[in-house]
């Protein structure tokens, strides 16, 4: 059978566990690759051209948005951020699919302009207390754990936009719900396609 890429878009308030699951996920699924973003940020250490970001200069970033040549973008802490529509369009034509890690924000857009090949996952922690401990084990300050609860409580108030919604109580019961949402997701109806239609092999 054949069938068209999607775009798993993975949201989650800050300590959720988002990227750890991401990693995961990318590093036993060949077929999924990372969504690259390009940013007017500078690059930080480490960082390369098309790898981790496409640097741009404001002016460029845009020219990119007046020309439609986005299919999100928004800016944060100052500096531009964006999804490009071309290398994610080739990519579901030829049948691979594309990780996200973006906000519900990016998430309402990505969908506007895909609506039938975006899949959403939104990923919390049992409690608040749950996300507020977390956040202090991996050493964040009073400050940004202050900040990051209240952009917490923003967050969980959209997800119910998703169409999933996983509870990462344990890490490898999170890592496994994913795994089952992405191979549904594949096989959904709409989909697949063989040669137009859809059936069964005659034998």
């Amino acid at each position: 059978m054949l069938r068209r890429g999607l775009c798993l878009v993975l949201a989650a308030p800050s300590g959720a566990g988002k990227t750890s699951l991401s990693r995961a996920l990318l590093d036993e699924d060949a077929a999924l690759s990372l969504s690259i973003s390009a940013t007017t940020r500078a690059p930080r250490p480490g960082e390369r051209e098309g790898q981790h970001y496409y640097f741009k200069s404001p002016e460029a970033f845009a020219a990119m948005v007046e020309a439609g040549d986005f299919l999100e973008h928004a800016t944060v802490f100052g500096s531009a951020y964006g999804t490009p529509r071309a290398q994610v369009e080739r990519a579901l034509a030829e049948a691979r699919d594309v990780l996200f890690d973006i906000d519900w924000q990016g998430f309402r857009q990505l969908r506007a302009a895909l609506p039938r090949d975006v899949v959403g996952v939104f990923i919390r922690t049992p409690t608040l207390d749950d996300l507020r401990a977390r956040l202090v084990a991996r050493g964040d300050d009073a400050a940004a754990i202050a900040r990051r609860m209240e952009e917490a409580e923003t967050e969980l108030a959209h997800q119910g936009e998703f169409d999933f919604i996983i509870e990462n109580r344990d890490f490898e019961t999170a890592l496994a719900d994913l795994r089952a949402i992405l191979r549904a997701s594949r096989l959904a109806r709409p989909r697949l396609v063989v040669e137009g239609q859809i059936g069964l092999n005659k034998r």
